[in-house]
């Protein structure tokens, strides 16, 4: 009998239909995810969470016991590399600010279709995700390549006395990092709230408005107060190129190179001032709602349904709400427990305390940065290469990529996203493990007995764990 008569045989069709009430009686809710998030669900993610939550807690307990002679060659050893001489930034920086321009006459003039237009994919991928990235490998190195040193040196040579480096102003010192903070959190609020992100036009006016803005305060408060305050990328960038293995120090007209366990440099710095904490948790926050306000869990929290998202200009208010509440619930967790392990251990420099520990909050949102926005820059570097071989849409091919066809296809298949899954667990996971290092080379430093550095770092360790758990709760919940 052939196969299509078979399914109609009598016999069969009983059983057919009760096989057919079972499943529906057994079936669970069910979980829509875009693109890779389908075959998330397929891993074995509870097991993943498990095992990157106890790398952590293991760290903080084998810390807790260990010697401190270890402990404190961690923190002093450097290797050294060599010595090169000094490279004067106006150059590199001369060509970053030319290309900054080209990118955003492009976003001006060229296609309206983010896709066939590069300035989207140029801020959103190659500066926001691979410039980090660059930073927390190679080093420190946005001094050389920021838009602004080699225009304005070239300005202080044409007309002496227009661009002092010193500035003609002083910043207040009052107003700590709130003009970084304030510009930081715009820049969240247009990537994550904004209704047109990635639309060209609107991108170029952004991009250009920012640059024109900080021209104006390096010249009137120069390099050192407002790249040292105000310019928020400067700053992070600055602080995430600490957290590299690689690291150099200029002496004279030389620059000496070194090698130093991840984040060590920050180790030694002096504290930030309350304002600078909170710039740095914003940081971490802003990346955090990214992944959450996307997850089946957020989405149903504020009555929308993420079967049928309505887009953004539905969630425009409980998307900022949420990325304001974010910050605050982050920064609660962080003041509370270094309060609770200053009130343990009798400790009353909690100023300084937090000022310092602060920076091992710099790995986890490394972390965050690389798990979060690993799949965005496989796919965004091929559209910056598509959309920059023609970036006005007109026939060119300057790179030879126009007719390349760009591919998700490694997003589709279970063994590609398993491997991606497993890069961006490690990524989380090995930020806190050098966050829980990095935390307690620098209570150690401040406190010195054990018991006193035990009683302060634990609240602040068990925040680590917990927020280790969330990190990587946030790559394998369900989401649009």
């Amino acid at each position: 009998m052939p196969a299509s008569r078979q399914l109609l045989h009598p016999l069969l069709r009983p059983r057919a239909v009760f096989c057919g009430l079972a499943l529906v009686a057994i079936a669970g809710e069910a979980a829509a995810h875009s693109s890779e998030g389908g075959l998330v669900l397929l891993l074995p993610t509870g097991y993943f969470i498990l095992a990157g939550v106890l790398a952590v807690a293991a760290t903080f307990l084998i810390l807790a016991l260990a010697p401190a002679g270890p402990i404190r060659a961690l923190r002093e050893k450097q290797i050294f590399i060599g010595v090169i001489p000094a490279i004067s930034p106006v150059i590199p920086s001369s060509l970053s600010f030319l290309l900054l321009l080209f990118m955003v006459v492009c976003g001006a003039l060229g296609s309206v279709d983010p896709a066939h237009n590069p300035l989207p994919a140029f801020v959103w991928t190659v500066f926001w995700v691979c410039l980090v990235f660059a930073h927390g490998i190679a080093g420190k190195h946005w001094t050389f390549v920021n838009p602004w040193a080699g225009p304005l040196a070239l300005l202080e040579r044409l007309a002496p006395g227009a661009a002092n480096p010193h500035g003609r102003f002083t910043l207040p010192k009052k107003l700590g990092y709130s003009a970084a903070i304030l510009q930081f959190a715009a820049f969240a609020w247009f990537e994550l709230v904004y209704l047109y992100p990635e639309d060209p036009r609107r991108l170029a006016a952004a991009v250009a408005a920012y640059w024109l803005v900080n021209a104006l305060g390096f010249l009137l408060f120069g390099e050192r107060q407002w790249g040292g305050r105000a310019e928020p990328f400067g700053i992070f960038f600055d602080l995430i190129g600490r957290l590299a293995p690689f690291g150099w120090e200029k002496s004279g007209v030389r620059l000496r190179l070194f090698l130093a366990w991840p984040g060590m440099q920050l180790a030694r710095q002096r504290a930030m001032s309350p304002s600078g904490v909170i710039f740095v948790l914003l940081t971490l926050s802003t990346v955090s709602f990214d992944g959450l306000s996307s997850t089946f869990a957020w989405l149903t929290a504020i009555g929308i349904n993420p079967l049928e998202f309505p887009g953004r200009s539905e969630v425009t208010l409980s998307s900022s709400l949420g990325l304001l509440l974010t910050f605050l619930a982050l920064a609660a967790a962080y003041f509370g427990s270094i309060a609770l392990g200053c009130g343990l251990s009798g400790e009353r420099r909690y100023a300084e305390i937090a000022g310092r520990l602060v920076f091992s909050i710099l790995p986890i949102s490394l972390g965050f940065q690389a798990a979060h926005y690993l799949t965005l820059a496989m796919v965004g570097l091929q559209d910056f290469a598509v959309a920059a071989s023609d970036p006005f849409h007109r026939g060119w091919n300057l790179f030879g990529f126009s007719d390349y066809q760009v591919s998700t296809s490694f997003l589709n298949v279970y063994s590609s996203v398993r491997m991606i899954f497993v890069t961006q667990t490690m990524a989380v996971t090995l930020g806190h493990v050098i966050a829980v290092i990095l935390a307690h080379v620098i209570i150690k430093a401040i406190a010195g007995d054990r018991r006193k550095t035990l009683m302060i770092e634990t609240p602040f360790a068990l925040l680590m764990i917990a927020y280790t758990g969330f990190g990587l709760w946030l790559l394998a919940a369900a989401r649009i």
